[in-house]
């Protein structure tokens, strides 16, 4: 005669489907919350961003002359979306009542006693603006006087219209890059003509501190996630237009390339991917505002500070 089967023996599949349910339903809230966190999550963290100015530099006066700081370009030199007084602009011009302790003093106001300002920069605009508001020709300054210009431009050739438009030259989103071509080739032109004008400005001299163009996609091209349109050779053509901006800072001794493009790889979309290629272990935050094409506070931070970088470098020459 066979033993009895123990009572809780029809419980047990019971148990052990209620406990693999249980592990499927922990496995895809995991999967739910890591494609959250590394897809669709973009924190902006808290305190400064970008790399530390030394502060030596700042402990002396560059230039009694009088000084011009002339702002050019799109909404990154406007200031589009930054908090007041926290664009890379005015943040270049004075520090905010609440600077971080590292960044205290180093501006252009204490270096450059008899510095005033004009920013001529336009939101929304592309470069084919930009060479329109110089040949405007805003008078020229006098002889004594030292001109500092600042530039972002290019990034809205790129972006617009964000591909609901067929591409054309100063709206080329979804461009291919054989089609760009002729367009790069123009965006050359123009930008020469840009730096003939500002130096036609300053008759006294003047150094042109202009950025490269950022990639809020990181490198990868893939600003779908974002909800554009794929753009099979958007980093291709946005790779060409650095490339012009790079060969105007090498061709001309008063032209200074501000690398904006290298600084903001890691802090876009995809800044919480620690696999990534450009992936920032001590700063995993999103430099880029609500828009995508302007940065946020922490990023127009990391932009004053790019800029400030390259002035230091030439301060013995901006006399």
């Amino acid at each position: 005669m066979s033993d009895p089967e123990p009572r809780d023996a029809p419980r047990r599949p019971r148990k052990r489907r209620l406990a693999v349910l249980i592990l499927l339903g922990a496995a895809l809230v995991a999967g739910v919350l890591a494609f959250s966190h590394f897809w669709l999550s973009r924190p902006v963290g808290e305190g400064p961003a970008g790399p530390p100015v030394p502060g030596e530099p700042f402990e002396e006066v560059w230039s009694t002359r009088p000084v011009v700081l002339l702002g050019l370009g799109d909404s990154v030199t406007a200031g589009f979306g930054a908090s007041s007084g926290k664009s890379y602009f005015e943040r270049l011009v004075q520090n905010p009542a609440d600077e971080f302790a590292d960044m205290r003093g180093k501006c252009l106001s204490s270096v450059f006693p008899n510095l005033t300002t004009l920013n001529l920069s336009i939101s929304g605009t592309t470069s084919i603006t930009h060479l329109d508001v110089l040949e405007d020709r805003p008078p020229a300054e006098n002889t004594d006087t030292l001109g500092i210009v600042v530039m972002t431009t290019g990034g809205n050739d790129l972006i617009h219209n964000y591909g609901r438009t067929p591409p054309k030259e100063g709206a080329m989103y979804g461009a291919t890059l054989p089609q760009a071509r002729p367009w790069i080739d123009n965006f050359q032109r123009r930008l020469a003509r840009m730096i003939d004008l500002v130096d036609e400005r300053f008759p006294g001299g003047c150094h042109v501190f202009v950025a490269d163009v950022y990639d809020p996609t990181d490198g990868i091209g893939d600003a779908f996630w974002v909800g554009l349109p794929a753009w099979d050779d958007g980093v291709a053509i946005l790779d060409k237009y650095n490339e012009v901006i790079r060969r105007c800072a090498a061709e001309r001794p008063n032209v200074h390339l501000v690398p904006m493009h290298r600084a903001f790889l890691g802090h876009g979309i995809h800044c919480t991917q620690f696999w990534g290629k450009h992936y920032d272990a001590l700063d995993p935050h999103y430099w880029y505002g609500e828009i995508l094409e302007d940065p946020n506070d922490r990023g127009y931070d990391a932009i004053r500070r790019l800029f400030l970088i390259e002035m230091a470098k030439l301060r013995s020459q901006l006399k």
